[in-house]
């Protein structure tokens, strides 16, 4: 029988590389909740498990040091990594989009930002997709009424409109494409539902592969799910598969969170030494 991570490390293979992706996914994963600081052979120790060559690492972080996501501090001959100032507010939207209970306040109306053109807009987009919003029109961004506005689109002008009307709908189809992201939702459910069986048969994975087998988990589910506003069941086709989704990421996190960290007890490092015990936040990750 083959091992329950094969297959989805195969896939991982056949796509282009998404080192600096992986890295993100794992500070906000594993590393922000244990202090936020971490040594950069922790990494080299988690990516040589995936065979991904030590010079790809350093590159990947060099480039993400360089964008202004992470801050390095060198302590004699290491090197360790933290989130930069720069992306926290937008790192810490993106993990309540991830992992928080799934909104259930809605109003029946829109938020709608108008951001003028300049240094404002382009400073915003990325910050309000991984806050759910969509874009219907250059400089237009749309969400449900009460999702919190990034910091760098404070600045916009905000407008309230009603979602239940034809232009509200017309709104929403043109804002996000929901075909894509249920098609997406739907292949991250067939690459990750083979191990969610073999976990419920009683597979044992090493302390090791639990701990990739959950940040690629997180890996894959973020890139659908940043991209899902977490629409009202109002607003959404009758067969969306992103509860269903959520709910088999939920089941498979839980499962691996023991033996996973572990593995960061085992080997996870900053400057002070091993990495602080993770706070109480990850029992509460994927809560109904």
């Amino acid at each position: 029988m083959a091992h329950p991570l094969s297959r989805i490390i195969d896939q991982l293979k056949r796509e282009p590389s998404r080192t600096g992706s992986i890295v993100i996914t794992m500070f906000g994963d594993a590393i922000v909740p244990r202090g936020g600081s971490v040594w950069l052979g922790t990494l080299l120790a988690f990516f040589e498990g995936l065979d991904i060559d030590a010079g790809v690492v350093r590159t990947a972080m060099s480039r993400l040091a360089a964008d202004g996501w992470l801050s390095r501090e060198k302590v004699g001959r290491n090197s360790f990594y933290r989130l930069a100032e720069k992306g926290r507010e937008t790192f810490e939207a993106a993990t309540r989009h991830i992992y928080d209970p799934l909104p259930s306040d809605w109003t029946g109306r829109f938020e709608l930002l108008l951001i003028g053109n300049g240094w404002d807009r382009d400073a915003s987009r990325e910050a309000l997709r991984n806050a759910g919003f969509g874009s219907p029109l250059p400089g237009v961004w749309v969400a449900p009424s009460g999702v919190p506005v990034p910091e760098e689109a404070a600045g916009a002008i905000r407008l309230e409109v009603s979602a239940e009307d034809e232009s509200g709908r017309r709104l929403l189809s043109a804002s996000w494409p929901l075909e894509r992201t249920a098609d997406a939702y739907l292949k991250f459910m067939k690459t990750f539902e083979p191990l969610r069986a073999a976990l419920a048969r009683g597979s044992e994975l090493s302390e090791s592969d639990a701990f990739t087998a959950r940040i690629l988990l997180i890996h894959y589910y973020r890139r659908v799910v940043l991209r899902d506003p977490l629409l009202p069941e109002s607003l959404l086709p009758a067969d969306w598969p992103g509860r269903a989704a959520r709910e088999l990421c939920g089941e498979i996190y839980r499962a691996l969170l023991a033996p996973s960290e572990q593995w960061l007890d085992g080997h996870g490092t900053n400057e002070k030494g091993p990495l602080p015990p993770a706070r109480k936040l990850l029992e509460r990750r994927f809560e109904a």
